[in-house]
């Protein structure tokens, strides 16, 4: 854990002034949010998605392997008085509990072997919000590990046990210059 958490924290040092963003998914599907809730931002970095689900009325829970995004997180949200727990937490070696969550939001962050883990996680009717980036890439953004990376309709496959309310992939295929590329999205609902 240490080597990875090395490397995130160096990372997140260097981004401690950049204000943290909302991930597409969530921020283009936030009228699926319930209006109250648990929420998870799985692998939250420096707490954006953490941020605006606190915004939107939900209890939040916000875990990273970084110390430091963790540490800008608390101190983000408590200039704008949110609630947020957020902890340091190896999600792999420490993850979530079974059916405690309302809604799990997961952006840039792949680790196929969690799917089953994320899926048991959430409530009977929560919602997933997954965002993460794809082999067929159109710009070099993002990892070039192809563990880090999704093949065609991988992410569908993944959680093909929740209903899908939104799923959005265009790799390589038409006008490259327009559109929404280099990733896929999916927001899924457990029955």
């Amino acid at each position: 854990m240490m080597d990875v958490q090395q490397k995130w924290d160096a990372i997140y040092s260097k981004r401690q002034s950049e204000k943290p963003g909302v991930s597409t998914v969530l921020e283009q599907n936030q009228h699926l949010l319930p209006k109250t809730g648990l929420a998870l931002d799985l692998a939250c970095g420096l707490g954006g998605n953490s941020l605006f689900l606190a915004e939107k009325g939900l209890k939040v829970e916000s875990w990273d392997i970084s110390s430091v995004a963790i540490e800008q997180l608390k101190v983000n949200a408590g200039k704008v008085s949110l609630d947020i727990h957020a902890q340091q937490r190896d999600v792999i070696a420490d993850p979530p509990a079974t059916a405690v969550y309302d809604v799990i939001v997961v952006s840039h962050f792949l680790v196929r072997d969690m799917a089953p883990v994320i899926v048991d996680a959430l409530k009977s009717g929560g919602l997933l919000f997954y965002q993460t980036f794809c082999r067929n890439k159109v710009n070099e953004i993002g990892p070039n590990t192809p563990d880090f990376l999704l093949d065609d309709n991988e992410l569908l496959h993944m959680f093909s046990g929740l209903n899908v309310r939104v799923y959005r992939e265009e790799s390589v295929l038409g006008q490259l210059e327009s559109g929404w590329r280099d990733q896929a999205m999916l927001v899924a609902e457990k029955a």
